[in-house]
């Protein structure tokens, strides 16, 4: 794994903040998921980062070199991204979480809002995501919570709920014992190998811990591996992972709901409100929701599961 942006936010996140608990609270994420990222990049960089004791954290002499750096990176990336967009000229940039419906959802707003070009940028993380759009990186963007987390928004974006709440299911070898039954038991789970859920520091992988450890077990999180790219692994019978539940597999792979709905997630819609007037967001929120219904009604998986909860249904007119 790469340093990436989001991580050299978050490290100045805390050191602006003098502690992991009051950054985590700034950046919208639990403060197990900041504690999570920040070991993830002293792992990268090669060294600890930050001194913690009772009153907060101070940068390590590793640590005042590395935020040097990220700050000056940061200042020009944002006044790149600013240079770039002129205030309001250019493609709308479009971001989304990795959904099944992805090329779909290209396809109809390219139809939908013919006269703006549409780029797409897909990321698993909607911290990522929440970030681009207050740095204005993104315009608009589908942005995935786990249903008892949330994620803080900008005050400049708007927001619509897409959908309140849909289960997480979970993908197996087609050759796995479980495979051929309809749902399946979180707690049989326990002994296999899980690729860890992309976006972790969102609070996917506190949401998945907890629900094993409800399930009475604690997950052996073998694998992390980019959105998607584990799908060999589970095809070979080397791991299982959560996934969205419009979530096709593939060759060698099943999806299958979990008993009990013990994890679930939500869709949000966010926007620019100096980029995206209404009536483009709201063709845009038209246009996801179709997208998402069409895969949701092609999935043998999520169908029943779809047709009998109406009521989460996203409003299309």
């Amino acid at each position: 794994m790469d340093l990436e942006i989001r991580h050299l936010r978050a490290m100045c996140a805390i050191a602006d903040a003098g502690s992991v608990s009051r950054a985590a609270a700034r950046l919208g994420i639990s403060q197990p998921s900041l504690t999570t990222l920040l070991q993830r990049v002293e792992r990268l960089v090669g060294g600890q980062l930050f001194d913690r004791s009772r009153t907060g954290v101070t940068p390590t002499e590793l640590g005042d070199r590395v935020l040097r750096r990220a700050r000056l990176l940061l200042v020009e990336l944002d006044s790149f991204g600013a240079d770039l967009t002129g205030g309001g000229d250019g493609p709308i940039r479009f971001g989304t979480v990795h959904m099944e419906c992805v090329a779909t959802l290209y396809e109809r707003l390219d139809r939908g809002l013919p006269e703006d070009d549409i780029s797409l940028h897909v990321d698993p993380s909607a911290t990522a995501l929440a970030q681009s759009l207050a740095h204005g990186h993104l315009d608009a963007a589908v942005i995935g919570i786990s249903e008892d987390q949330d994620i803080a928004l900008d005050r400049d974006l708007a927001q619509r709920i897409l959908l309140p709440w849909v289960p997480v299911f979970v993908a197996l070898s087609a050759g796995h014992p479980l495979a051929r039954a309809a749902e399946v038991d979180l707690a049989d789970l326990a002994d296999e190998a899980w690729i860890g859920p992309p976006g972790a520091e969102d609070g996917s992988l506190a949401a998945l811990r907890a629900a094993c450890r409800k399930a009475g077990f604690s997950p052996q999180i073998r694998f992390e591996v980019p959105s998607g790219g584990g799908r060999q692994l589970i095809a070979a019978g080397k791991a299982v992972q959560l996934v969205e539940p419009t979530s096709s597999g593939g060759p060698g792979l099943v999806v299958r709901p979990l008993v009990g709905e013990p994890l679930r997630l939500r869709l949000v819609l966010a926007w620019r409100r100096q980029r995206v007037d209404w009536d483009r967001a709201n063709r845009m929120y038209a246009e996801v929701a179709r997208a998402y219904t069409e895969h949701a009604l092609a999935s043998p998986s999520f169908r029943p599961w779809w047709e009998a909860h109406r009521e989460v249904h996203p409003p299309i007119g």
